[in-house]
């Protein structure tokens, strides 16, 4: 079954506090997004990657990727407003019947090998699969001017790529969008579709903050 990886890279990376989105920021030498989609193509060199960019950024991806010689095959899709829109255009613009497509945040590029394997043949064989980490840290649920201790075992911490078979995206994405859709998951959820869990790793984390970027350095330089 074809395989298709959606980048989802058009956010404006507001909460790192950079000139320019997080996404584009330099580790160990080149972009995070250049270390993500590395990752992709070191896992299936024939995956097809699919970019999804914010269109002012277009330009700036180019000029990019001349500067650092890369040259990993990928095509790239406009973004919208909301995270719901930038993968719904990624998703439409797939021409395929059949296939299996994990849709990952450009900035989470120290996913590990064994993660995607487990996403991407999770998803061939059950149509779903999303990596999580268990919760080690105790954790208490806030409501109102309340808090209570809560069962950590009961709780996981979702990472991406979050996989799923092409049909039940194209159903999906015909949604009508709904705030409380955080991530691609939940989408396909509100179908009334059960989602497979798997194994993700720790090292997985979203940069978001200047503490994420000194992580990312120790891990890929």
């Amino acid at each position: 079954m074809k395989r298709y990886a959606i980048i989802v890279a058009a956010g404006s990376g507001l909460r790192m506090g950079s000139p320019v989105p997080k996404q584009f920021l330099t580790v160990c030498g080149k972009p995070i997004l250049m270390h993500t989609m590395q990752r992709f193509y070191d896992f299936d060199n024939v995956l097809e990657l699919i970019v999804v960019l914010h269109e002012d950024y277009r330009n700036y991806w180019n000029e990019l990727c001349e500067q650092y010689n890369f040259v990993i095959p990928h095509r790239i899709v406009s973004g919208g407003r909301e995270r719901f829109f930038s993968v719904r255009n990624a998703v439409q613009s797939i021409g395929e019947v059949d296939a299996v497509v994990g849709i990952h945040d450009a900035v989470r590029p120290m996913v590990s090998i064994d993660t995607l394997t487990r996403c991407f043949d999770e998803a061939e064989a059950k149509g779903t699969a999303v990596p999580t980490i268990v919760i080690n840290d105790s954790i208490r649920i806030v409501e109102a001017a309340e808090n209570r201790s809560v069962d950590r075992s009961k709780y996981r911490i979702v990472q991406t790529p979050q996989c799923f078979r092409l049909s039940l995206l194209n159903r999906a994405f015909e949604q009508e969008y709904d705030p409380l859709f955080t991530d691609d998951a939940s989408v396909v959820e509100a179908l009334g579709e059960a989602i497979h869990l798997v194994e993700g790793n720790r090292e997985n984390v979203k940069i978001t903050t200047a503490a994420d970027l000194k992580l990312a350095e120790l891990s890929l330089c």
